[in-house]
């Protein structure tokens, strides 16, 4: 998995283990950036962990699974950390792979996470043994329900998530996105 993916506007960097695993634990020791091209001050996955409980503790037990994990979404006009972006893990036995993201409140209502979700899926659809895109969003989140519609994913059903409460469930076959995507100007 490359170590950045890039967007037209944003770069997609993947957190490093060890780097994931102090932003956990220890989220105000800022020797996770030092050297790095970008900076936080918008402190994303500080002061609110998102998916760090659930992916750390697997990346302690198989640090190999790193590779699906967080990444930082970073504008690369500001250099700066603007939202983070996740698959669930690995694809599961049938090829299913999820997502989630995180935006940034002061940059909501940019396409910042279309972007950054059509990054990720244009490079895991390239990958071996993926063969379906999975999307879970709450009914009430209007504007993860538009940025879903962009990409002509089919609602599957309904799941109660033992965190989030009821979550839509979205679809796509890798190669219907491949499709799809080839339609879209993001």
């Amino acid at each position: 998995m490359p170590q950045i993916i890039e967007t037209r506007r944003y770069e997609l960097f993947l957190i490093e283990a060890e780097d994931l695993i102090t932003l956990f634990e220890s989220p105000e020791d800022l020797s996770i950036y030092e050297s790095k091209p970008y900076t936080n001050p918008h402190r994303v996955l500080v002061d609110e962990q998102g998916p760090l409980a659930w992916r750390v503790p697997q990346v302690k037990v198989d640090p190999t699974l790193n590779i699906w994990f967080v990444r930082w979404i970073v504008d690369k006009a500001s250099r700066e950390v603007v939202g983070s972006i996740s698959f669930h893990g690995k694809p599961d036995e049938a090829g299913m792979i999820e997502i989630g993201l995180g935006i940034a409140p002061a940059f909501h209502n940019q396409g910042i996470g279309t972007e950054a979700i059509a990054g990720m899926w244009d490079w895991v659809v390239e990958q071996p043994g993926v063969s379906t895109l999975r999307y879970t969003v709450s009914p009430d989140n209007a504007a993860s329900l538009a940025v879903i519609a962009k990409f002509g994913f089919t609602n599957v059903g309904i799941q109660i998530d033992e965190e989030d409460g009821p979550e839509v469930i979205f679809e796509l076959s890798a190669d219907d996105y491949r499709v799809q995507r080839r339609k879209m100007n993001i």
